[in-house]
């Protein structure tokens, strides 16, 4: 039996082997769009009780679940980053119990220069939600365009346009000097306006 199915049918064990396949994905994925180490814990957590929740409407042919996990995550983010803006004049959470696995200092670690990373997550800001999170999906997280289409719940075309007018915005924030030019860098590492990934257009 795949581990879809075996998801979808409750089996933990196969759970507890997505959690230890995807935790680290799901975690770069949720600190890419909330650029915050607490929210990105809360968002890992979230994502993995959601998919528990909803493990029954998972196919249980087709292959990598992790599609629908950044799904799930990037659904987590918006309502998590709606939450604080609602209570960002509360007191900051407390440290979690150390039950989830903390990947923020590898996923901080892994750019090495802190002021370009800070002007990046600007530039991202300035950019649509819908639009922030498909660039995420398939500039950082690589992606297919059909599966960043599963994961939002929209149209390939939908994804294709959407990430061409994210492009644009940060080549033209480039152009302003508003963002430091793109380096190569090691796949899953990049924050290059313009993917590998072109050929797929």
């Amino acid at each position: 039996m795949s581990i879809r199915a075996r998801v979808r049918d409750g089996d933990a064990e196969a759970f507890e082997r997505l959690f230890t396949e995807f935790a680290r994905s799901v975690h770069a994925h949720a600190f890419r769009l909330t650029g915050d180490r607490s929210a990105a814990e809360d968002v890992l957590s979230l994502t993995f009780l959601e998919a528990w929740r909803l493990r029954h409407r998972i196919d249980p042919d087709g292959g990598s679940l992790r599609p629908w996990l950044l799904g799930i995550a990037t659904n987590v983010a918006r309502n998590v980053r709606r939450a604080d803006r609602k209570h960002e004049r509360l007191p900051a959470r407390s440290p979690g119990s150390g039950a989830v696995p903390d990947f923020a200092d590898e996923v901080a670690a892994r750019i090495d220069d802190a002021a370009r990373l800070a002007a990046v997550r600007h530039a991202l800001g300035l950019l649509h939600r819908r639009e922030r999170e498909v660039f995420a999906l398939v500039v950082w997280s690589g992606l297919e365009y059909a599966e960043a289409a599963e994961a939002l719940g929209v149209p390939v075309g939908t994804v294709r346009s959407r990430l061409s007018r994210a492009r644009r915005r940060l080549e033209d924030l480039v152009a302003k000097g508003e963002l430091p030019p793109p380096q190569r860098q090691e796949r899953g590492d990049r924050i290059s306006v313009r993917s590998t990934r072109e050929g797929n257009r």
